[in-house]
């Protein structure tokens, strides 16, 4: 038993690596460009008070900040292009695109400057400061100035636009009450720099209301709200142990959690507690996003780069490189941990280049004969781990490529095609689950008896409002993953390690989380 139980443990080793940090760094190429390294995205119906008419979305990017990250912190880059896809339709083609560019501004021309000289009065200097800020941040006679503070070096702003249809097409400026340009609060660089715990406003006042033109009624009546700035991670795992050869108990790698552990139980704290993200979070009325007949949509994020880049050998803050030509994706996210558990290595670049409407030709047998439960069965058959013996692995095409059919199952054509594609589904008439009540393991819970049954009603473990219908910063996706490859909605007449209790013993929950947008917390600062 004891042999079975640290199987079990290796398990959720061998399917961490940079898996366990979601998509931080999942393929060669992004590790050398962490500030267009998309992290995490959710996509989920809102569950703040009195928000039921909408759907958050989160996409993360630039992994594992450190709070003490200066003198430079983690803005965005300019030279780039993020987009948040929505596909309604079922195709694996967007429908509407959000398309979000940077600017980063030293104060005046060349940033801010101060008098060096001699003591005496002789002849001084103007010097530029090596820091982003030169006082407190936001402060205006006990108050706060949106966009801009009197004492910042650096500036950060961007533009927001929709693209309907392809991405490429034309493209409508989206603007808030103040213009058309939008403003990115500093990184929480710590306690001097916003006193007084004065970070959390300050970073408020940075969320816009965005109308957006064209569509329903519904939609165009209903203001979205956008915010993009830096977060405290949300995505929890436990990495140094699990690195370190499985250091701890066979008891906390697998007893951590019964598989049904209710909200309040013991959470473990990873590594990934220390640091902050940036978040381009949106709240959109689910109106703007269905498609003219169904409800359930898909979503993604990307970020992409110029095709071509040169180094200027004289490098200048305006201009370290002049890059140009065509836009060129260098980053794709949906579902968490596809490209580290799922894309076999030597495709991992080529996903996050690719788009959904090419996976069935590009990845399906990823999915459909996937190597992980075999290569687990080889490691530890001895100890009574087996892989699935269904071929082709029909539920992690549901899971994954289609969507689960009475939950967020997308269609494509009439009559409805079963197009492959890798996406986050949304059911956005499943009612939010509020924060109080929602179960770490998503709809997951929903898949009971034997062989598993889709039970909605009377099942008290059942909670359709989260992953994979959707994801919450609160669903435990490690975990649900983990049970999931190895066969959780399959008959154990062909799962036979179906019901192995795999966790990598940090849970997440709801309680973890803010329960008002944006719900990813406040951000760590640099100094206490």
């Amino acid at each position: 038993m004891k042999k079975l139980f640290m199987a079990a443990a290796i398990i959720a080793a061998v399917t961490t690596g940079s898996a366990f940090a979601s998509s931080h760094r999942e393929a060669p190429f992004i590790t050398k460009n962490p500030k267009v390294d998309g992290t995490d995205f959710y996509l989920f119906n809102s569950y703040e008070t009195g928000r039921g008419a909408y759907v958050t979305v989160l996409a993360n990017y630039l992994p594992l900040q450190d709070p003490y990250g200066g003198p430079n912190y983690f803005s965005l880059d300019p030279e780039a292009l993020y987009e948040i896809h929505f596909d309604n339709t079922g195709d694996g083609v967007e429908d509407l695109s959000f398309q979000f560019r940077f600017t980063n501004a030293l104060a005046a021309t060349d940033g801010y400057k101060l008098p060096v000289g001699p003591p005496d009065g002789g002849a001084s200097q103007m010097v530029s400061i090596p820091l982003i800020n030169y006082g407190p941040i936001g402060l205006d006679d006990g108050g706060f100035v949106a966009g801009t503070s009197p004492n910042q070096n650096l500036t950060e702003s961007y533009v927001l636009g929709l693209a309907r249809g392809g991405r490429r097409t034309a493209t409508t400026a989206l603007s808030h009450t103040g213009g058309m340009t939008f403003g990115k609060p500093v990184d929480n660089i710590g306690a001097k720099s916003f006193p007084n715990g004065s970070y959390d406003a300050y970073a408020k006042t940075f969320m816009y209301n965005v109308m957006i033109p064209g569509g329903t009624a519904a939609c165009s009546a209903n203001p979205v709200r956008v915010f993009v700035g830096q977060r405290k991670e949300g995505f929890a795992v436990n990495l140094g142990v699990i690195f370190d050869l499985v250091n701890a108990s066979a008891a906390t790698i697998t007893g951590s959690r019964n598989g049904n552990n209710p909200l309040g139980a013991t959470t473990i704290l990873g590594p990934t507690a220390n640091k902050n993200v940036t978040t381009i979070a949106m709240e959109i009325p689910a109106e703007c996003l269905k498609g003219a007949t169904g409800t359930t949509i898909g979503g993604w994020t990307t970020a992409s780069v110029r095709q071509a880049r040169v180094i200027n050998p004289a490098a200048t803050y305006v201009r370290p490189s002049r890059e140009g030509g065509a836009w060129t994706q260098v980053s794709r996210l949906g579902n968490p941990l596809i490209n580290e558990v799922i894309i076999g290595l030597k495709d991992k670049d080529k996903f996050n280049s690719s788009e959904p409407k090419n996976d069935a030709a590009n990845f399906a047998p990823y999915v459909t004969n996937p190597t992980l439960p075999l290569l687990l069965e080889i490691l530890f058959g001895p100890d009574g781990v087996r892989q699935p013996t269904a071929f082709p692995r029909a539920d992690l095409i549901q899971a994954f490529l289609t969507g689960v059919p009475g939950v967020n199952f997308l269609s494509s054509g009439t009559p409805p095609t079963n197009a492959l594609t890798e996406m986050v589904r949304l059911n956005t008439i499943i009612p939010a689950t509020p924060a109080a009540t929602q179960n770490d393991l998503g709809a997951a819970g929903c898949f009971i008896n034997e062989p598993p049954m889709l039970v909605t009603t009377g099942n008290p473990l059942c909670d359709p409002a989260g992953f994979p219908n959707g994801r919450r910063p609160g669903d435990d996706v490690v975990d649900i993953a983990l049970r999931v490859a190895m066969g959780y909605l399959l008959p154990i007449g062909v799962a036979p390690s179906r019901l192995l209790p795999l966790t990598d013993a940090v849970q997440q929950n709801a309680a973890q989380f803010d329960t008002t947008w944006p719900y990813l917390k406040t951000p760590i600062g640099g100094t206490p």
